[in-house]
């Protein structure tokens, strides 16, 4: 079987992988939101938002695959297999499933093996990340992907969150697959009484007065201390190497004030 030599990426984190891999050469098209890693949007042509793509211009660039992530993608999945385009779609909300979705992506361009490796380092990492937060207090954190309706944290998000030693005041709706799943009210927020609050609304800035002076929300830890923070979107949203890399320092930065100093530098390999 032939390893496929013209990808397409809807989304991020693929393309963050393949170039991660030394396999961009692969790539024929990749998402306007891409901005990881920033060569990327220089050197491939946008071909898609994130619900929607030019079919066409996809077509013409003659993939033999196209990659894409979450039931959002649906119609544009659809519409591109009508075109007789080979499509794969893939729906990871967890850690674990994050991973397993990079092992197949880098099985399919004949890199499993350093795709693995990958991902054993991002794995001591965040375990390390752990360790340091063994014994604390865990401060209650709102994690909220959009104002309205109010969405809280996916799955990995949640997981993070877990790992850098905070309480997501939402886990239970973290295993929602769809974000409908994840709409939280704003007393349901006042109730839990959140220690911070961290905002990363995927395809608009944070709000901060919105959220600062939310009615509903006066007399939370979060508002009476003002620890109410932003993460860019692309190193917490995206399920792919960027959480790894990124995010979870600066998720575990908010939640604690410290930079982490711990293993991960992206290569396979650690530091200390």
């Amino acid at each position: 079987m032939n390893l496929p030599q013209r990808i397409i990426c809807l989304t991020e984190e693929t393309t963050e992988l393949l170039y991660l891999l030394g396999e961009e050469h692969r790539i024929v098209g990749i998402s306007a939101y891409t901005v990881r890693p920033e060569i990327a949007k220089k050197e491939k042509p946008s071909v898609s938002a994130f619900i929607n793509g030019n079919v066409k211009k996809i077509k013409s660039l003659k993939p033999d695959l196209v990659i894409g992530f979450s039931d959002i993608q649906a119609n544009l999945a659809s519409e591109l297999i009508k075109e007789g385009l080979n499509v794969l779609v893939t729906n990871q909300r967890t850690i674990d499933e994050i991973c397993q979705t990079m092992i197949l992506i880098g099985a399919l361009v004949g890199k499993q093996i350093e795709t693995t490796k990958l991902i054993e380092s991002w794995k001591i990492k965040l375990n390390d990340i752990q360790l340091l937060t063994q014994g604390k207090h865990k401060p209650k954190i709102f994690f909220q992907e959009w104002d309205e309706p109010i969405i809280s944290s996916i799955a990995w998000v949640s997981e993070l969150i877990q790992i850098c030693g905070g309480e997501d005041i939402f886990s239970e709706t973290g295993n929602g697959i769809l974000a409908k799943d994840r709409i939280v009210s704003s007393i349901q927020v006042r109730d839990k009484n959140p220690d911070a609050i961290i905002g990363s609304w995927c395809g608009k800035p944070v709000n901060f007065n919105w959220v600062k002076n939310h009615p509903d929300w006066q007399d939370t830890n979060a508002i009476r201390y003002n620890r109410v923070y932003e993460m860019d979107p692309s190193i917490i949203l995206q399920p792919g190497p960027a959480l790894f890399l990124e995010g979870v320092d600066e998720l575990y930065r908010l939640i604690w004030g410290d930079e982490v100093k711990v293993f991960g530098n992206g290569t396979g390999e650690t530091t200390s």
